[in-house]
Order: structure tokens, then sequence, then C-alpha cells
């Protein structure tokens, strides 16, 4: 059996689909599975690490105002198809299957084509218009959201939840988690997260709200500021406070939400799945960059749930910080999102997805 994956251009897509692909492997050792992902993307890094192979394409997203560099896109994105027809003959995979990304369009596109049979998964609570026109030549639509006939065919959807990293459902020591960090077990700990990347309107609310941090002696940050912007806010005020500790990447995330009472984040799938599976209740701020501001529809899901609090991005410099300190106080609302945020959880969706591979390849 042969399995191809597209999809990548942030963690959102990357991980999810190496954490199918490792649930593949779990099911049928003997699975062939090969990667397609974007030319200069972390997926480039992160798959053969994984253990994995990959193959680059030249594909890039399209500028949202005029620009001659759309052109070059448009010139890439033909290539790309190209290139991707010569793979899927060579590989002749059973299984194509996209989990977003610049990459995932042409793969998806190309094997429908060729009468390949294809898997979406739409990680968020908003489809996505490629999506969408992909989703109805598809055998099967996983998504992670109830309610998503309003874009895709019924008969075709799957509810499975989003992938997330597997030590994230695993059993964390706390003691460990607390001292990875040089953080103080006694003191109420809110996790900052923009991404790999970073977020800067985030960054730019925590180091806005370094005085109040400094008066908030049982309260400390861990921050993660982003590959983007650490040389910009790690000399700043917040940054240099006992007790924040700023970080370019971080490294153990189940330690992460483990010691995290509260997070400071965007809203993006992964980002979301993560915390349901850990249960940490959040404040989300939307990244109004993305596509059909996807991002403040899944804020909105969890919001409608009581399973988190969400601050408008433009918003966030002001606000951020004194909603998180909110939650932190407010014990009860913190324990009932909580509650909330596990029983919308999918801890098995890398399983439930290689299971709906797996049945669509026997069926061929």
């Amino acid at each position: 059996m042969r399995v191809l994956l597209s999809g990548g251009g942030t963690g959102g897509h990357v991980f999810p689909a190496i954490a199918i692909a490792k649930a593949l492997k779990k099911f049928d050792a003997g699975i062939e599975i090969l990667f397609v992902g974007a030319e200069g993307k972390m997926e480039m890094q992160a798959v053969p690490k994984a253990g994995f192979d990959i193959v680059a394409l030249p594909v890039r997203g399209f500028q949202r105002r005029l620009t001659w560099r759309n052109l070059d896109t448009i010139r890439r994105l033909l290539y790309s198809l190209r290139r991707v027809r010569r793979i899927l003959k060579d590989f002749r995979p059973d299984v194509v299957v996209g989990t977003g990304g610049y990459a995932s369009a042409p793969a998806l596109k190309v094997a429908q084509r060729l009468g390949i049979p294809t898997v979406v998964q739409e990680q968020n609570s908003y489809a996505g218009v490629t999506n969408k026109l992909l989703g109805r030549r598809a055998q099967a639509i996983c998504v992670a959201y109830e309610g998503m006939d309003r874009f895709f065919p019924k008969e075709k959807i799957v509810l499975t939840g989003n992938p997330v990293r597997a030590d994230l459902t695993k059993d964390v020591n706390t003691t460990a988690a607390y001292a990875h960090f040089d953080l103080d077990p006694g003191r109420k700990t809110v996790l900052v997260m923009g991404g790999s990347l970073g977020a800067r309107t985030i960054n730019e609310a925590i180091e806005a709200a370094a005085p109040h941090i400094a008066r908030e002696e049982d309260v400390q940050v861990l921050w993660q500021m982003g590959r983007l912007y650490r040389e910009r806010f790690v000399q700043g005020r917040a940054a240099k406070l006992d007790r924040v500790r700023p970080l370019t990447f971080i490294d153990r995330m189940d330690y992460a939400y483990r010691v995290a009472d509260v997070a400071v984040c965007r809203a993006g799938a992964l980002t979301l799945s993560e915390l349901m599976v850990t249960g940490v209740p959040a404040v989300l701020v939307p990244s109004p960059n993305v596509a059909e501001d996807h991002q403040t529809k899944n804020a909105r899901t969890l919001v409608s749930h009581d399973a988190a609090a969400w601050v408008p991005d433009q918003q966030a410099r002001e606000h951020v910080w004194d909603e998180a300190l909110r939650l932190l106080r407010d014990d009860e609302t913190r324990h009932r999102m909580s509650k909330n945020l596990l029983a919308m959880a999918k801890k098995d969706a890398a399983d439930a997805i290689a299971r709906v591979i797996i049945k669509l390849a026997r069926q061929e």
C-alpha cells in the first residue's frame, strides 16, 4: 500500500500530516509513505526529521494585493502541477491525502484528474475555498468540527478531529516540566505563544503589559516569541523581568501545556486541537492575516462552547493581559473551560484518519 501526503507551510499543516503518517505506520508498518511539500518551508526539515521522505515543489501562495510576483506564482504553480504528475506516476499511490498548505492543492488536483482516490483533511471550523472545491471530487473529507455539511457533501464527511502530537496525550511529570523552564511550581503560569514564527500583536501585548506583569508577584510567564520577533523583543522590559521566561521556540510543548494555567495564543486549528486535548483555557487572539478570517471563526466556535475567551487582534495590545489575568483569578471559569475543552477533544484523531485512508486504499 502506498500513500502520498501533501501539505505544509506552517506547523498547523505539517504536524497533522506527520501524525497521520505515524498512525498509518502503526497500523501497517509496510505502508510506503511519501510527502510532497513546498520549497523552503518548515516541512522540508520537519518531515525528514520524523523519518519520512519528502519531495519539494516550488509552489507558493498568491499575494492578496496586485503585484508582478503573482505572475511568478502562477508560473511556479503550473510547473508544480507538471511535477506532481510525474511524482504520482512514479510513486503510484493508492490514496493521496491533503492536509492544507501550498503543496496540498496541486497534489490533490492532479490525483483527482488521474483517478487516484483522495482524502481532504479540513482542520478549521470554516472550510477554505480550495478545500471546498477539491472536496467535491474527494472520496472522504475528515473534519474536526460538526456542521461541516454546509461546505461539503454530507455523505463524504467523517468527523475525526485534528491530529496532534502524540506526546500531548501522554502523562507528563509535573516537577520535570517546571524544572525544564526554570519556573516556580508555587506560581500560576501564563503560556504565551504565536507559533514557531511568532505573532507580532501578541508579543507587543506582552511587552506593553510589562508594568502590570511586574506587579503580579504570584504570576509567571512562559513566552515563545518566535523566530521572526525574538531580536525585537528579547531586549525589552517584559523579557527582562525575573518571572518571565522568553524563548524563541518551545521544544517541549508537552511540558509547556502541563505548567500552563492559562494560554494566550492564536486560533489556528492545530493550536485549538492542542488546547482541547490538554484542557488548557486560553485567551485567543485570532490572526487577521489568514484566508477568509478562519481563525476568528475557529475562536467563535470555542467561545460558543464556553471553552475559551477571545480578544480581537486590534484590541490585543490593550486587553490581552487583563483578560488573561481575569481567567487566572477566576478558578471556577477556568475549570469549567477546561472541562468543556476536554469534552470537545478527539485524542485518537490520527488513528481515525488513518483508518479512513486504509479502508479507501483497500476498496480500490
